[in-house]
């Protein structure tokens, strides 16, 4: 059975996408409507969350965009998009991967929310409160040359930076000099401008919803 992958255009479904093209591995695409499809029972025995994406592969579902990426990367380890085990750099990958699906999604979904997190409330808080988050990924990102795992691009790479180019264009991200030399160095990978081509984009700044 061919690799299903539940999406919608507007959806985190695209970082996915992105991840095939650096694969380039075949796999199916079903495009699924917000609030209909998404919804229906047939789908809901797939995704009980009724959200994208989701990719099929046989009989396993895999439903977390991280787990998604980090599942493909490892079953075409062949394409070299992470760190081999034995490799130093391996335990930067996974925090990288951790990083961008845990702390940073959650600040992102509380600026999206509105949510400000008082000094009182730091402790019980994953990610302390914006500067703090902002502040780790700035000095993970000074280590980055030119990519988060050195000269190895890896899929860690692809979350990272396409959460960072969906924030920056729609205007929850602060610009640093760190961010514009780590982004414009993923802007070179041919599997981004085919990424941007497929997309009908005409600029580097959208990846993910």
């Amino acid at each position: 059975m061919a690799l299903k992958l539940y999406t919608n255009q507007q959806s985190r479904g695209v970082v996915v996408e992105w991840l095939f093209l650096e694969l380039g591995v075949e796999y199916e695409r079903i495009e699924l409507a917000y609030n209909t499809t998404m919804k229906a029972p047939e789908y809901l025995k797939i995704n009980p969350f009724g959200k994208v994406p989701t990719l099929v592969d046989d009989t396993v579902v895999i439903y977390e965009l991280g787990a998604i990426c980090a599942y493909l990367t490892d079953k075409f380890a062949e394409k070299q998009l992470a760190p081999t085990l034995n490799d130093s750099k391996r335990g930067v990958y996974y925090r990288w991967l951790f990083f961008i699906s845990g702390p940073w999604e959650s600040l992102t979904v509380d600026q999206m929310r509105g949510v400000h997190i008082q000094p009182e409330q730091k402790m019980f808080v994953g990610y302390g409160d914006d500067q703090d988050a902002y502040h780790a990924l700035i000095q993970g990102l000074d280590e980055a040359a030119p990519f988060l795992c050195g000269s190895q691009f890896t899929t860690a790479d692809i979350l990272v930076a396409a959460s960072l180019f969906w924030q920056l264009k729609i205007g929850t991200l602060q610009s640093h000099p760190s961010i514009t030399r780590y982004l414009d160095s993923v802007k070179q990978r041919s599997s981004y401008q085919n990424f941007l081509a497929l997309m009908g984009e005409a600029s580097a700044d959208s990846a993910t919803n």
